[in-house]
């Protein structure tokens, strides 16, 4: 296309119209000039020149100013009949339209060549978008609705198992208060057992230690009893041998008497016996007493060894007693020893059972909170549950208004994943 055509084909606009018209009215005023006052300025010949030119200008001018005119009646004949086209456009268009302002969806506008054609598209663009939209809020209300039933129903379910929790953890709750005042009576009895315990921990130790030092005064008396019956054994072998001498004695007094008895016979003939027999009576009278002596400290030794028998066996039963004693009081140092480490071991669990129940009491006074608090985030688990439920009544009204506000809208089901 070259510039005369496309200069052609151009609209014609304001100046292209009135800038030929004032060159054609600026040539007839030339040429009226011209007439009036050429001779005057020009000669015949150059007035000629100059009144041919200016005429020729106003002649093309004048034809230019005619296809101007022709041409702007071809244009707005041609505007008039696209004016036309449109307005028929645009009066189907409003008419595609008219069922869309009572809620069809489910139009589709003509889409054309012309000024409507966008409009046209972009109306079922709109639409298009706002029936997905209008099909959206309607499946979403009803999910809205069965997931807000579903919900009131759990709602409904954890509300009865909130209040049954409540009561069970009431029901808990005096349970562990029981056990509570039960743990703390253990405790008060276990210190009171750990006293106790102490103090038979104590006596059983006195009482160790006393048997202790009875086994060593025992041990101690046993050894001085032995040491006595030794010493009373040999008591015994003297008197034994006292005994002896004592018989030895009496054989000295039987020979004495003897010895007298021939003295006397032989002092009978002899011319002194009257000195000698003085001698002799009082020899016989010695070796009397010396024998009588002798029968008394024979007497008195025989008592002495029976007495030193009878305190032999004495000592020898005492010694048995003692000894067997001595092991009693062993046995009994060995038991009390035991019971001293028993009581040590029972004092010592005692103390754990008190650690333990004063722990226990710490911590059953720790659940008891924690069961309050858990009874308090039950209840409030309770009325966080009516509020939800008042809430979820109110969502299903919600959902049911929000039905009824695209009930009006006519759709058209298509199979698409939301």
């Amino acid at each position: 296309m070259t510039m005369t055509q496309e200069f052609l084909n151009r609209p014609l606009s304001g100046k292209m119209i009135w800038l030929p018209m004032s060159l054609l009215l600026l040539g007839v005023v030339a040429v009226f000039v011209l007439l009036g006052w050429g001779t005057a300025w020009f000669g015949g010949e150059q007035l000629r020149m100059a009144a041919f030119w200016v005429s020729f200008l106003v002649l093309i001018n004048a034809l230019w100013v005619v296809y101007l005119f022709f041409r702007f009646a071809q244009q707005q004949r041609i505007w008039h009949e696209e004016e036309q086209k449109q307005e028929e456009s645009i009066l189907h268009l409003l008419d595609e339209m008219s069922t869309l302002a009572e809620g069809d969806l489910t139009i589709r506008t003509t889409v054309s060549e012309n000024i409507t054609g966008a409009i046209a598209d972009s109306v079922n663009y709109a639409v298009d978008a706002l029936r997905e939209l209008v099909i959206k809020i309607d499946d979403t209300s009803s999910r809205l609705t069965r997931y807000s039933q579903v919900a009131d129903a759990r709602i409904s379910q954890l509300s009865e198992a909130s209040v049954r929790q409540s009561d069970e953890i009431s029901v808990a709750s005096s349970a562990i208060a029981a056990m509570m005042q039960s743990i703390q009576r253990v405790s008060r009895n276990a210190t009171t057992s750990t006293e106790v315990a102490r103090k038979s921990l104590e006596i059983s130790h006195a009482g160790a230690c006393t048997v202790r030092s009875a086994i060593s005064d025992m041990l101690a008396v046993r050894e001085k009893i032995q040491a006595t019956s030794k010493r009373i054994k040999r008591l015994g072998e003297s008197s034994q041998e006292v005994g002896d001498i004592v018989r030895l004695m009496n054989d000295i007094s039987e020979q004495t008497n003897i010895l007298a008895l021939n003295a006397s016979i032989q002092t009978s003939g002899s011319s002194n016996g009257r000195s000698f027999e003085r001698v002799t009576d009082e020899v016989q009278q010695l070796a009397q007493r010396s024998s009588e002596a002798s029968r008394k400290i024979d007497v008195l030794v025989r008592a002495i060894q029976n007495d030193t028998q009878e305190a032999i066996a004495s000592m020898e039963q005492t010694i048995a007693g003692v000894v067997a004693s001595s092991r009693n009081a062993e046995s009994a140092g060995k038991a009390l020893d035991e019971v001293e480490e028993v009581s040590t071991s029972l004092a010592r669990l005692i103390a754990n059972i008190s650690d333990a129940s004063v722990k226990q009491a710490a911590v059953a006074n720790r659940v008891t909170r924690a069961m309050q608090s858990i009874q308090e985030v039950t209840m409030q688990t309770e009325q966080y549950g009516k509020e939800t439920h008042n809430l979820v009544s109110s969502l299903n009204e919600t959902s049911a208004e929000l039905r009824r506000s695209i009930a009006d809208f006519t759709i058209a089901r298509i199979d698409n994943d939301f």
